[in-house]
């Protein structure tokens, strides 16, 4: 969510970033789902987002995730209220509502929901640190990090995550 205060000029430049790398993917015959909220985007992108969302088939060999307007916290937050409106949809009271909070009822109410959770995550521009980024689903995530910046990751650097992340020993948090 932090990207969304940008400059104007600057998300200009990031929403035809985000638009031709979308586009690019779906041509590429990959499903595409979005991660986060659209609406604070443009309607025209949002529309757009939407259509090629629909275009793409969920039975696509791979699935891309496009964290537009995302925030971990916020995700979270969002997963426990449409568990809460369900549970409260089918007429129970609050302690059975309470009851029904679980570690997997709230995973189906993430925007993430049906996925594995991801076992690598690869963070560009040289932070390193989270940002709030999938703080449910990475419990026992590895984490690679490079200098390059989104726009600029290349094959290569895909390349070494990967060799990277092959030759870790996984402790799933052990």
């Amino acid at each position: 969510t932090y990207n969304l205060r940008l400059p104007p000029e600057e998300l200009v430049a990031l929403y035809e970033i985000i638009t031709s790398t979308i586009e690019q993917i779906t041509d590429a015959g990959y499903c595409v789902r979005l991660t986060g909220s659209a609406d604070s985007l443009p309607e025209e992108m949002r529309e757009g987002i939407d259509r090629l969302q629909q275009e793409t088939s969920p039975e696509a060999r791979l699935t891309v995730n496009v964290a537009i307007g995302y925030g971990g916290r916020e995700e979270i937050v969002h997963a426990v209220r449409e568990l809460v409106r369900d549970l409260g949809a089918q007429g129970k009271g609050i302690e059975e509502i309470a009851e029904g909070i679980s570690v997997g009822a709230i995973a189906e109410h993430l925007y993430t929901r049906g996925q594995p959770d991801p076992d690598l995550i690869i963070r560009t521009s040289g932070e390193q640190r989270l940002s709030g980024f999938l703080l449910w689903q990475s419990v026992h995530s590895e984490y690679w990090f490079c200098e390059t910046y989104w726009p600029g990751f290349r094959r290569i650097d895909l390349l070494r995550a990967l060799r990277d992340f092959c030759r870790r020993e996984r402790r799933y948090g052990a």
